[in-house]
């Protein structure tokens, strides 16, 4: 089966074509990776690339309780703890870096932060915080062109800390309604400078953050994924959208990245995001195409068949199957996971279920 079979990711050599999607897990106590977090990813290294959770490139990026950050020594040594276990096991993995930008909450942020984004645009409904329980999104601040090319500097700066801790390379967060994404979207950006009002404009930030880390750390270590028709934190279609994706390719083939991976969220609940998109996105972009989105074994296969993508990735089935590549080489059943668990702290629901 083509799934199973070996696969060149740039200067990466994958074993086999199964990519373990990034999924927020909020173990990271004090925003640092830890012994858990290793255990977990190093029990499911069997997948050809693991993409970790998301990882904030700044205490200004991190929103979330108990989201990892790589902006200080503490946390790029708690991540070589993952990178070491990972490759001991014989896996690949790329580090997913996440400004949420307005998803955030000043209550999960350290000292001295600020809730940011492209325009003072209020996020709906509430999230959770440690110390508050349920609170409503702040409105955010309006990023000045200086605090847009500081935010610049700490994506390049995660990406290089990523790879002094190990890490084959880097994936940039510009889907689900996260700070590059705010920037894509007229949704969330409302601006009138050179950061909005056109699909040039909106595209400027996600193309300079992708040039300045390419330029770091190599464009074959960068990947980058997207949500096109996505709705989550407020984001949705909007006219010109296929042609701010196709302009936005373009200027990413230019830069060489190893790879795009495209988010579908319809298994879940959200809209079908239409075919068109991700036939147009497939067609256009150069490199590695991944494809997601309530994947199973069939579903993985038909699309390699097809040539659909060239990777495909698995997202909650990972969580309770950290044999899952073995499961699915074996026909096995899969467990199911436990939803209660998925963002609580500690082992259980973690690294608690057995293998087959």
């Amino acid at each position: 089966m083509k799934l199973f079979e070996s696969y060149q990711l740039g200067a990466t050599s994958l074993a086999n074509k199964v990519v373990m999607a990034p999924m927020t897990r909020s173990r990271a106590i004090d925003n640092i990776p830890g012994d858990l977090m290793a255990e977990y990813y190093g029990q499911r290294a069997s997948a050809g690339l693991i993409i970790t959770e998301g990882t904030a490139p700044s205490p200004n990026g991190c929103g979330y309780p108990r989201i990892p950050g790589i902006w200080n020594q503490a946390q790029i040594e708690g991540w070589a703890k993952v990178t070491k276990a990972v490759h001991d096991n014989g896996g690949k993995i790329f580090m997913q870096i996440m400004h949420t930008g307005r998803a955030s909450h000043p209550a999960n942020m350290g000292s001295g932060t600020k809730v940011v984004a492209p325009s003072a645009i209020q996020l709906s409904g509430e999230m959770w915080t440690d110390a508050e329980g349920m609170q409503a999104y702040p409105v955010p601040q309006e990023m000045s062109t200086e605090d847009i090319k500081t935010a610049i500097q700490e994506y390049v700066d995660a990406a290089k800390n990523a790879i002094k801790s190990g890490m084959d390379g880097v994936e940039l967060h510009s889907a689900n309604g996260y700070l590059m994404e705010q920037f894509l979207t007229p949704h969330s950006n409302q601006r009138r400078d050179e950061y909005g009002g056109s699909i040039e404009n909106r595209n400027r930030f996600i193309l300079e953050v992708a040039k300045g880390v390419t330029d770091a750390i190599g464009s074959d270590k960068v990947g980058i994924r997207v949500s096109p028709y996505g709705v989550f934190n407020d984001q949705g279609p909007f006219d010109e959208l296929e042609a701010q994706y196709e302009a936005l390719v373009k200027g990413l083939n230019d830069l060489g990245l190893t790879y795009i991976h495209v988010v579908d969220h319809s298994g879940m609940g959200a809209p079908e995001v239409p075919a068109s998109i991700k036939d147009e996105i497939r067609n256009q972009f150069k490199n590695t195409y991944i494809s997601s989105g309530d994947m199973t074994k069939r579903k993985a296969e038909i699309v390699l068949e097809a040539n659909e993508g060239d990777l495909v990735a698995f997202g909650r089935p990972f969580i309770a199957n950290p044999d899952l590549v073995h499961r699915l080489e074996e026909n096995i059943d899969l467990a199911a996971p436990d939803f209660d668990t998925f963002y609580t702290p500690g082992e259980k629901g973690y690294t608690d279920y057995p293998t087959a």
